[in-house]
């Protein structure tokens, strides 16, 4: 480490959710009206957030994964059924395949913006598939024109993870609008955070519906026979949660900006590094909005170099970790028949990736701290070519 930069003592945190007095007087707004589960501002949620991504319906849901799970479950999709997806990423919501009792299919992503491509996607499709799940990448948009025009050809349902993209746009349309139904998250790491939550949207009116019913039992409804003859999951969205993810809606742009500065700092200062290359962005998107800052090692670098650069960073309290842990490559996936080396791209790809600390909370000389480490950490495991 560079030994005229003075050691921290507090930490620079990986994540950290951009929460001010409006946000905590939603909440005490909330809380004061006795209304803690279920409320208006759930509601209120749903309607704003189905506007801004420009979808019908938002059906709020207590995660990611949960919202994953009960699109399957609407779809009829379980037992017997294949659901391809993509083996990288950093929210693995793909585990609500496997919890619907489907089987997970993976798929190798594009070298360059780590999503699922159609030609990889083309040559999976068999009669057992129900479904395919394809995620706009740490916020970069998927091939959304070709995978439509895929799924339309096999008539097989296309599902969009956006958990990890909200504000970017293709084509002119904010993800979340491409597939059948959109899957966001609201976890800590999310530009748009309210503890725990997420959210379905769709322009189905049935899929919709069937989500609602099976999302859980609401006091309404503790008369309806149609409810009834379902098992809901009880994931429903407190008005707690809510009323912090609508005062978030509401300053989305400015969440949102403040985010692409750290980002511009961080374009700024790796422009020194030679062996080290910032996020890729295909000439096809409109706007990205980053989940994560993901940098890539040349390809000298190894998965040990990697994790001793980790080490090193941690060393000065900076928080920083692997992007990602390969679905494919954890344990539980064996039993599917998945090993080491199945999708080299991934495992080249995400042996070399690392996520530095990203939020609206940086300031420059934090950043230019995390870049000359992380480049000084370099220089002690080995110089890297870029891999682009």
């Amino acid at each position: 480490m560079a030994s005229n930069i003075p050691k921290r003592e507090d930490w620079i945190r990986l994540f950290q959710s951009d929460v001010g007095v409006w946000e905590m007087e939603s909440v005490l707004t909330a809380m004061r009206s006795g209304r803690l589960s279920d409320g208006d501002a759930v509601e209120s949620f749903e309607e704003n957030f189905a506007d801004y991504v420009g979808r019908t319906y938002a059906v709020a849901v207590s995660s990611g994964t949960a919202g994953l799970l009960l699109s399957l479950r609407a779809l009829g999709i379980g037992p017997g059924d294949e659901v391809i997806a993509s083996p990288y990423s950093w929210h693995q919501i793909a585990h609500a395949i496997t919890l619907a009792g489907a089987t997970p299919v993976f798929a190798d992503m594009d070298y360059w913006s780590g999503t699922l491509h159609p030609g990889a996607i083309s040559t999976l499709i068999t009669e057992h598939t129900k479904a395919i799940l394809v995620g706009n990448t740490n916020g970069h948009p998927a091939p959304w024109q070709g995978l439509r025009a895929l799924a339309a050809e096999h008539d097989v349902p296309l599902i969009e993870d956006s958990t990890e993209a909200i504000g970017s746009v293709y084509q002119g349309r904010r993800t979340g609008a491409f597939g059948r139904c959109a899957i966001f998250d609201f976890s800590q790491a999310s530009a748009l955070a309210c503890g725990e939550g997420g959210m379905v949207v769709t322009d189905d009116p049935s899929l919709a519906t069937e989500l609602r019913h099976t999302r859980s039992h609401r006091i309404d409804d503790r008369l309806s026979v149609s409810v009834g003859g379902r098992v809901p999951l009880q994931a429903g969205m407190s008005n707690i949660a809510a009323a912090l993810g609508l005062s978030q809606l509401d300053r989305i742009d400015e969440i949102l900006a403040q985010r692409k500065k750290v980002e511009s700092y961080y374009l700024r200062h790796l422009q020194s590094f030679e062996g080290i290359k910032p996020p890729y962005l295909a000439p096809d998107i409109d706007e990205i909005h980053w989940y994560s800052y993901v940098v890539h090692l040349g390809t000298r670098f190894s998965r040990s170099a990697r994790n001793q650069i980790l080490e090193d960073l941690a060393t000065e309290n900076i928080e920083s970790a692997a992007y990602c842990n390969p679905l494919h490559q954890q344990y539980f996936y064996s039993r599917y028949g998945y090993r080491k080396g199945r999708f080299p791209t991934v495992e080249r790809i995400s042996d070399r990736a690392i996520a530095l600390p990203f939020h609206g909370d940086l300031r420059e000389d934090e950043v230019m701290f995390i870049v000359s480490t992380a480049k000084d950490s370099s220089a002690n495991v080995g110089a890297g070519a870029a891999i682009y």
